[in-house]
């Protein structure tokens, strides 16, 4: 299962909006590479909708059924909000409806 947990308006380049759901997947215990140790999180992702703002506000907290996967992406530069670290990545996170017959994008193996 997915959350919506929050939305966000984007400006598109001709100056006109738009409201994208901002979804959070269900814990996940990870290890990390560089320590071996375990650590909790979620995986988040935006998805655009053509809901207005008031309607858009109006489905925080459900939840849908699906999961976030990981896709690939080209490399881009991802500054780390507590360490101020500028990391590249290759991968982003997509939402992918349970009853899908077809994946969204190239999944990736699921090492952080």
């Amino acid at each position: 299962m997915v959350q919506i947990k929050s939305i966000k308006k984007y400006l598109k380049n001709d100056g006109s909006e738009f409201i994208a759901l901002q979804l959070e997947g269900a814990v996940e215990f990870v290890q990390s590479q560089q320590t071996g140790k375990f650590y909790a999180t979620v995986r988040k992702c935006n998805m655009p909708c053509t809901f207005d703002e008031q309607t858009a506000q109006q489905l925080i907290g459900q939840a849908i059924a699906g999961t976030i996967v990981r896709v690939s992406a080209e490399p881009y530069d991802y500054t780390i909000p507590s360490t101020g670290e500028v990391i590249q990545l290759a991968h982003s996170y997509q939402y992918q409806p349970v009853d899908s017959s077809t994946s969204v994008g190239k999944r990736e193996p699921e090492l952080v």
